[in-house]
């Protein structure tokens, strides 16, 4: 979700395995201000962008032949699609052809270990849109935010079939670098992710 603490537990994460972090493009997105101020007519332009970010930092990673840690994956970005697709922001024309475009790129991305879900409710992301009082997020509804976090169980519920997916509630934890050992753990420690993985024992 918005504000949930992607970049600061992504950050954290980094420190705790010592491995590369890559952040969502918020400060040099040439088009979130327009996008915020005019939903529709930006929506699919803003996507694009995105989705074209979004795979050059995932080819990066890739090219680079180390481990790494995104704050928001390539895979979440048809969440912010569908969810504008939903609430009438977006055409669906316009939503068949970014789908079309994102299974093309598919076929060159490697699916990451694992995919760790900040669980924050949208009552919660708008307490912290609001504190972090950016400029070009004053106009997200609360509405809006339902509707993503509706989105997001239903992609969390689909992607974890493929991908091993752990599931945070982020109150729950005083610091981050705590977060940070206990998804370690888990990903170290849970039976799930070896069958997902299809570890070999014998190997």
């Amino acid at each position: 979700m918005i504000g949930a603490g992607k970049s600061t537990l992504a950050g954290a994460l980094g420190k705790h395995l010592g491995i590369d972090v890559y952040y969502e493009p918020v400060q040099d997105n040439e088009y979130l201000a327009d996008f915020y101020r005019d939903t529709a007519r930006y929506a699919f332009a803003t996507q694009i962008y995105l989705l074209n970010r979004r795979f050059q930092q995932h080819q990066e990673i890739i090219w680079r032949g180390r481990s790494a840690i995104q704050d928001r994956t390539i895979y979440e970005d048809s969440v912010f699609a569908r969810t504008l697709v939903d609430l009438g922001l977006m055409d669906k024309r316009d939503y068949h052809t970014y789908q079309d475009l994102f299974q093309h790129m598919s076929n060159f991305m490697c699916k990451p270990n694992l995919i760790v879900y900040l669980d924050v409710s949208p009552e919660r992301s708008m307490e912290r849109i609001q504190k972090r009082s950016r400029e070009v997020e004053t106009t997200i509804t609360l509405d809006y935010l339902q509707a993503l976090y509706s989105s997001y169980e239903t992609f969390v519920g689909t992607i974890s079939r493929v991908i091993p997916v752990i599931r945070v509630d982020y109150d729950r934890f005083p610091t981050t670098e705590e977060m940070a050992a206990v998804i370690q753990r888990e990903y170290l420690d849970h039976d799930f992710l070896r069958s997902v993985t299809r570890f070999d024992p014998t190997r």
